[in-house]
């Protein structure tokens, strides 16, 4: 199979997009507006016929004083992984982004390796033995992701140094999603811990009402997820961001973002961004106050979401990222906690895999970003 790689419009990478059954949020086109430090080119392949049978989203960054750059395609391109001469697919992409200046490239296939089911994540939870998730038999194996890996490997692919915490990524290599296909409402909610389901039902006794909100809301997002940064730790991004982020992603698609508060008696007590493409609904930011949580805000938002994307037709509900640590006294061990109270399972990712095409600057970048 003979594959030409070019340089395509962002109409035709959004049909493209359009016409698969899912890809990530990533990949849009519109996403290049939400990354305004970036510069972006919309990449496609063709096959022989002139049909455009895969994309991708590639993000530039500049290096510091020379005109070089650092190529990514977060959780992408969106191509036929599985093919078995994935050599046909990279290498013209590889040769595109040399052309265009790259010293190294970055990619994040979307392909899954491993499934994690709730009953096997409590069972690890409770072995004093078990630190981490890969200590935990998988309930599910992807063998052909396996093999995706080892022709990566041997093409001259790294696996990003991190080696799978799934933080040191720069998207994460685990997270957490609940299944949708071929499911009842009723399933999904029996699928639910008695925690979630008890705490759902004390939200709906004490009146919690749970609203969508608009581009005006987002000042009222931002108060709560300051709140949620002074108390977890992390610098928070700037109104703008959201802002940019609502009008760029609606304006590709008036549902690809939605914005959900949990309110009591008229008070905001949490918030949460929702991104959706095709089957794929993402919880995608998260945020709460320190008051109100005894009337359990946040198990009623998500359970309202979830309802929402499976009137959608989605077929996942993703909770985004969680730590592989299944040791309770890690920082990040209450992510992986509450999430895996809603009955789902944990999901885990090839990672993220480098290309250096400038050896020298590729390792100067390296010993660069290891220092910030």
């Amino acid at each position: 199979m003979s594959l030409t790689l070019r340089t395509i419009s962002r109409e035709q990478h959004l049909a493209f997009i359009q016409s698969q059954p899912a890809a990530s949020h990533c990949q849009v086109p519109a996403w290049a507006d939400v990354k305004t430090e970036w510069r972006s080119e919309n990449l496609g392949w063709f096959d022989k016929s002139g049909e455009l049978v895969g994309a991708g989203l590639v993000l530039y960054r500049q290096l510091p004083k020379i005109k070089r750059y650092l190529a990514y395609l977060p959780e992408g391109p969106v191509i036929n992984w599985h093919a078995p001469n994935l050599d046909d697919w990279l290498q013209p992409m590889l040769a595109h982004l040399k052309h265009q200046g790259a010293f190294s490239v970055k990619m994040g296939p979307p392909v899954v390796i491993r499934r994690w089911d709730s009953a096997a994540i409590k069972a690890g939870i409770q072995d004093p033995d078990v630190k981490r998730l890969k200590d935990v038999e998988a309930t599910h194996i992807e063998p052909r992701a396996f093999e995706v890996a080892d022709r990566l490997r041997k093409m001259g692919w790294q696996q990003a140094e991190d080696g799978g915490a799934g933080f040191g990524d720069v998207q994460p290599r685990y997270v957490f999603q609940v299944p949708l296909a071929n499911r009842s409402l009723d399933d999904v909610l029996k699928g639910f811990n008695q925690l979630w389901r008890r705490n759902i039902k004390k939200a709906e006794k004490a009146g919690v009402e749970v609203v969508q909100g608009g581009y005006e809301d987002l000042a009222e997002w931002q108060r709560l997820y300051e709140i949620t940064a002074v108390r977890d730790h992390f610098r928070p991004r700037p109104l703008s961001y959201f802002q940019r982020m609502w009008t760029v992603l609606n304006s590709e698609d008036p549902n690809r973002m939605r914005l959900y508060f949990a309110r009591h008696n008229g008070v905001n007590l949490s918030a949460a961004t929702m991104l959706v493409v095709g089957g794929h609904v993402w919880y995608s930011y998260g945020a709460s106050d320190n008051i109100g949580r005894e009337v359990r805000p946040s198990n009623a938002m998500q359970w309202r979401m979830l309802r929402d994307a499976y009137a959608m037709g989605a077929t996942v509900y993703d909770l985004r990222g969680i730590s592989d640590s299944l040791d309770e006294t890690d920082h990040l061990f209450g992510l992986i906690q509450f999430k895996v109270g809603t009955g789902g399972e944990a999901v885990e990712y090839v990672g993220e895999w480098d290309f250096p095409l400038n050896k020298l600057l590729h390792k100067a970048l390296d010993i660069y970003m290891s220092r910030r």
